[in-house]
């Protein structure tokens, strides 16, 4: 069911399905995705008797700011206080949640500074949040290839290049993360819509700069990016999922010290083989029992 709530930034669209009185789960999409990530992930979790809700990200979909002069940013404490901003909305005191890509960041922000509230992750590609004050480490060659749309977004060109074809740009970048996905054109374009939001433009551009030290944040996150900084542990019961096939994740084939270290009560870790960037689109079961599982290892 399509709904929308305000918080104190936004009007919040978002789908909800299941029990209304079950305990709720989040699910939040990435870049450059939507809610319809989700479709197949929702309905076992909703028939398992949980309270699904999926809203659209900022600049994406129906969801816009309720004040035309608020700052369009996409820094990663701005996207994880929406988390708690939606949750606070529909009265929810704890929650699951499940993310990949800006969601799994924003599911990451949220759960490292609100463990009073999120009693259960699943994050694909894992621990994402950044310290922003310090300059990222080039990776190697190959992998710094892969990041060329993020170059691309912090100069005026990837700006102008986005602004004039969203459509074509975000389909290369499914098929670059993806490489092994068959979508279809349907698929696609179910989804394209989204980012004709009126602020999805800027929202990507300040994302992919202020990352790289290119933009300036919001002042009223300077201390939440602070605490960002030190790379907070994630307290709750998480499952972690690979996509084998993820072009932008070339993740070892076991947990590393680190991830043990950030995630005390790491419920499993796993590698999806055949599956790309899109895990949720490509592999909707692995997502779904595995956000079963660390519900159940969590009561």
């Amino acid at each position: 069911m399509a709904k929308s709530i305000d918080t104190p930034v936004l009007n919040i669209a978002y789908e909800e399905s299941g029990n209304p009185a079950g305990f709720p789960i989040i699910l939040l999409h990435g870049f450059p995705d939507d809610i319809h990530a989700w479709d197949d992930v929702a309905p076992p979790l909703a028939k398992a008797g949980h309270r699904v809700l999926v809203p659209y990200l900022r600049g994406y979909g129906p969801t816009r700011f309720l004040d035309a002069a608020a700052p369009r940013m996409g820094e990663q404490a701005a996207i994880g206080r929406d988390l708690i901003d939606f949750a606070d909305a529909l009265k929810l005191p704890r929650f699951a949640v499940s993310g990949y890509d800006w969601g799994g960041r924003a599911a990451c922000v949220a759960a490292a500074l609100h463990p009073e509230r999120v009693r259960a992750a699943v994050l694909v590609a894992g621990y994402s949040i950044q310290n922003v004050f310090a300059a990222p480490r080039p990776a190697p060659p190959e992998m710094e290839k892969r990041f060329w749309y993020q170059y691309y977004f912090n100069t005026e060109r990837g700006r102008a290049g986005l602004k004039a074809d969203r459509r074509a740009l975000c389909r290369l970048l499914w098929q670059d993360w993806s490489p092994t996905w068959r979508f279809t054109d349907e698929t696609y374009n179910r989804t394209a819509p989204s980012f004709e939001n009126p602020d999805f433009v800027d929202i990507v551009i300040h994302s992919y700069r202020h990352r790289l030290g290119n933009a300036p944040g919001e002042p009223r996150f300077e201390a939440v990016e602070r605490k960002l900084a030190e790379r907070p542990k994630i307290e709750a019961p998480t499952i972690v999922l690979h996509g084998g096939d993820d072009a932008l994740d070339r993740a070892p084939a076991q947990a590393t010290p680190g991830e043990h270290a950030t995630f005390p009560k790491l419920v499993a870790r796993r590698v999806v083989p055949g599956a790309g960037h899109f895990l949720p689109r490509e592999n909707p079961e692995a997502v779904s029992s595995a956000i079963l599982e660390v519900l159940a290892s969590s009561r």
